[in-house]
């Protein structure tokens, strides 16, 4: 995996140009250390944010849903918002947010690229899911390609 400085370097440019202004893809992004086979207590949780101020206890019961990997049969909260599963796929699934105050609607996406989780938060349906998939899969071809 890429060194903490490029993978750094990598998000800062990634997020300024995907996250929270209006018209772009994400309206929060979180980069999450997750090695499920390494000690939790050798890294922080929240690699790098943008978009959100949440903090490691906030994301706690989502780490623990990941572990379970019950992911059909679970809703699971980052921070406030609780979402349901909507589909999965190998390496990453999507999630409707379901106590949303937006009209338009609101989802995620997360990705696991080893030893992360990417989780792309976005507000609409279906073109905005279209475009936040873009997104989230620009970075994680990013950061596999610095890593090999």
């Amino acid at each position: 995996m890429a060194d903490w400085t490029s993978t750094h370097r990598l998000w800062e440019k990634w997020a300024s140009n995907n996250v929270g202004s209006s018209g772009e893809p994400l309206k929060a992004a979180l980069l999450l250390n997750y090695d499920p086979s390494a000690p939790s207590r050798l890294l922080s949780l929240i690699a790098e944010q943008e978009g959100t101020d949440l903090k490691a206890v906030d994301l706690n019961p989502f780490i623990d849903f990941v572990k379970r990997n019950n992911l059909q049969k679970e809703f699971f909260f980052i921070g406030p918002e609780q979402y349901l599963v909507t589909s999965i796929y190998e390496h990453w699934f999507c999630a409707r947010c379901v106590n949303t105050l937006n009209p338009g609607g609101e989802g995620a996406i997360i990705m696991q690229i080893a030893p992360h989780l990417l989780i792309g938060m976005y507000e609409g349906s279906i073109g905005a899911a279209s475009r936040a998939m873009v997104a989230v899969d620009q970075f994680a071809w990013q950061l596999c390609r610095k890593s090999h």
